[in-house]
């Protein structure tokens, strides 16, 4: 006879089989975001880019009580950067190696699973993915061979493939969709083989490519008098590659993005000028994706600082007078506030060390050093190429005027020399070193950041580096990790350590959902996603 507890998960797991199979996600689910709070539809949760959930059942004095609940076992092969989605009581995850699951939420238990056959593809930065997109019945997602699929909610069966661009010319494709309306968006990685970068949308339908927007124009288009020099098809190999995804706002219809740096990285002799419009904030309408405003953060990027961050949205005072915003910490160690509907900047202020640039100036510009470009013996700049932050999501809560980002107080040597472009070949003419014996107190910390000002309010600094994001909740809690393992809750007002626990694996994208009138907080730690919760009489 089964016993009581085995009964209860066999109800459960049929409750979450029946939801499963009539699952179509709306157009309208996707602007909702958080309003349901079982669910986690976006990458970021919703299109704001905040990653703040209004959740509130677990609270800076009951949050040391959070136990494991369930643990899954992904792909042993790397780690999990991926935000995994929530839908209906079933979390879609993505792994390295274009790997894929769909997970019972009350359980932990696989329902299917999905795995690429890939060709041999040049890669930077590991053979991770970042995250599933879904609409209707399905989940889209990039692939390390450059290509989009549609697969079934259902069963994980591919439902469309469509190519991007051509592996072999050295285009990867890591970065989470994003789906505005009827359309799929996203970009390509490659950057560092000297792939020309782009943002694309496709139909959700079909596959059908509906609009490209190239982050290196070409001849003919606005901003190609921005790539000179003895190169004359630089803009053919100049990189701007996309790692992360993008946000969206319905009212503008605007979707804004985050390119990479120019190619090759560290030698700009051969690509004069600004290089437009790489390592800057684009606006694009999401119907044509045609170019609204740009913001360049870091014009003629010698130092590899690509604007590797989700843009964040939010309604903010400032000067006592309420602005529209987007907010970024970027690479460079400058924290910005642009105005999301002109682009206009409002305001930039260091958040690291920065040697590079003494300030951004009322044009928008930065105000550059000298003696900060790489060179042959080595220059010292800081921040190091990994830069001030680096593809470690922020979170914000804009009740609490508080913008959340994991920073890196690092120096490096930059060095560059000439070389020349071979399509699929290393193409960044140069490197970067660390130097010790000048930089003995680097560290890599939480730090909240008043987005209003750009001032700092408190930090908490890690005894290892991290590429561990940050999520926060409407009940004053921000939750964060490190490469040790520890994921981590503190005090959204002050900054201090509540709670902490060993994973053993790094931590990366944390998010939360309800499920059966109880929060879940889910956390991808290595190779295994990890659920917590409070025990039941502490609710």
């Amino acid at each position: 006879m089964r016993s009581s507890a085995t009964r209860l998960l066999v109800v459960a797991f049929a409750l979450t089989l029946s939801a499963w199979l009539r699952a179509q996600v709306t157009e309208q689910d996707l602007r909702a975001g958080y309003k349901d709070a079982t669910r986690w539809v976006t990458f970021s949760g919703d299109y704001t880019g905040q990653r703040h959930s209004p959740l509130t059942q677990i609270t800076p004095d009951n949050v040391s009580r959070l136990a494991v609940q369930w643990i899954f076992q992904g792909n042993p092969q790397g780690r999990l950067p991926a935000s995994p989605l929530i839908y209906d009581g079933v979390i879609y995850m993505t792994g390295p190696n274009d790997s894929a699951w769909a997970i019972d939420a009350r359980t932990g238990r696989q329902i299917w699973r999905y795995q690429r056959t890939l060709p041999n593809v040049v890669l930077c930065c590991g053979s991770i993915n970042r995250g599933f997109a879904m609409l209707g019945d399905r989940l889209f997602k990039a692939t390390l061979d450059a290509h989009i699929l549609a697969l079934s909610m259902k069963t994980g069966a591919i439902l469309w493939d469509t190519p991007m661009a051509d592996y072999r010319q050295g285009y990867s494709a890591t970065v989470a969709p994003i789906v505005v309306k009827d359309k799929v968006i996203l970009g390509t990685a490659g950057g560092e083989y000297g792939a020309r970068g782009f943002i694309d949308a496709y139909d959700a339908a079909t596959g059908r490519r509906a609009w490209r927007f190239n982050v290196v124009p070409g001849p003919g288009e606005p901003g190609f008098e921005s790539w000179k020099g003895r190169d004359s098809k630089a803009w053919e190999h100049g990189g701007g590659p996309i790692w992360v995804p993008g946000s969206y706002d319905p009212e503008t219809n605007l979707v804004y993005w985050g390119t990479g740096n120019p190619s090759p990285n560290y030698d700009g002799s051969n690509r004069e000028g600004d290089n437009l419009y790489t390592a800057s904030l684009v606006a694009l309408d999401a119907d044509t994706g045609k170019l609204r405003w740009h913001y360049q953060f870091t014009p003629h990027d010698t130092h590899d600082w690509d604007s590797a961050h989700v843009p964040v949205l939010a309604d903010l005072t400032i000067g006592g007078q309420p602005r529209k915003v987007v907010a970024m910490a970027n690479r460079n160690g400058f924290f910005y506030v642009l105005d999301r509907v002109t682009g206009a900047l409002i305001s930039a202020k260091p958040y690291i060390q920065t040697t590079w640039a003494k300030e951004i100036g009322k044009d928008g510009r930065p105000i550059v050093l000298p003696d900060s470009e790489p060179s042959e013996q080595g220059t010292r700049v800081c921040p190091d190429q990994v830069g001030g932050t680096n593809g470690n999501v922020p979170s914000m809560d804009a009740a609490r005027g508080l913008f959340f980002v994991t920073v890196r107080e690092i120096c490096g040597v930059y060095y560059s020399w000439k070389l020349d472009f071979t399509p699929a070949q290393n193409f960044r003419a140069g490197q970067v070193r660390r130097d010790p014996d000048h930089d003995p107190d680097t560290y890599t910390a939480l730090r909240a950041i008043d987005a209003a000002t750009g001032a700092r309010r408190w930090e908490f600094k890690y005894p290892s580096s991290t590429w561990a994001g940050t999520m926060s909740t409407a009940s004053g809690l921000v939750f964060a990790g490190n490469d040790q393992g520890n994921i981590m809750a503190f005090d959204a007002r002050t900054g201090k350590n509540l709670w902490w626990f060993e994973t053993g694996g790094a931590i990366n994208a944390t998010n939360t959902y309800l499920l059966d009138g109880r929060q879940y907080v889910l956390v991808p730690a290595g190779s295994n996603l990890v659920a917590f919760a409070l025990p039941q009489a502490s609710r």
